[in-house]
C-alpha cells in the first residue's frame, strides 16, 4: 500500500470506518450535485423550448393558450424568487461547501489528511497479491 493511503499510527478501526462512511456520504453529495445540474440544464432547455411552443400556437391561431404559456410559464421561477442557476449557487456555496470542508476537517484532524484509508485497506484484503491486474499501486 502507498504511504498516501496507509493508516497513520494510532488510528483505530472505528475511526477508519467512520472516515470511510463520511467519504461515502460525500460521494453521494457529489452525485446529488450532478443531479441538480442535470435538473438545471433540463429545466433551462424546457424553458427555451417554450419559445417555439408559443410561436407554433400563435401560427395555429391559439393566441389565448399561447398567451398563458408565454406569460405564466416562460421564464417562471422554479422556486420562489429563484431560477435553477440561483438554486445551484446556493447549494454550491452552502451545503455542498460545508460538507466538503467538514469532511476535509475530519480527515485532517483524525488521519493526517489521508483519504480513502478504508478503501485502500479493503483493496489490500481483496486483491490477489502477485497476480497481474491486482497490483497495490500503479508503479
Amino acid at each position: 500500500m502507498d504511504d498516501v493511503h496507509s493508516r497513520p499510527t494510532g488510528v483505530d478501526d472505528t475511526t477508519v470506518e467512520a472516515l470511510g462512511e463520511l467519504s461515502k456520504a460525500l460521494e453521494t453529495i457529489h452525485r446529488v450535485r450532478g443531479h441538480l445540474y442535470s435538473a438545471h440544464q433540463l429545466i433551462g432547455g424546457a424553458d427555451l423550448t417554450l419559445d417555439r411552443v408559443v410561436t407554433l400556437l400563435r401560427e395555429a391561431g391559439h393566441d389565448t393558450v399561447a398567451d398563458r404559456v408565454e406569460h405564466e410559464l416562460l421564464g417562471r421561477n422554479v422556486l420562489p424568487g429563484r431560477w435553477t442557476f440561483q438554486i445551484m449557487e446556493e447549494f454550491d456555496d452552502g451545503y455542498y461547501a460545508a460538507f466538503q470542508e467538514i469532511e476535509r476537517y475530519a480527515r485532517d484532524t483524525l488521519a493526517d489528511g489521508r483519504r480513502h484509508i478504508y478503501e485502500a485497506e479493503m483493496k489490500q484484503r481483496r486483491r490477489t497479491h502477485g497476480l497481474a491486474g491486482h497490483e497495490a499501486t500503479p508503479h
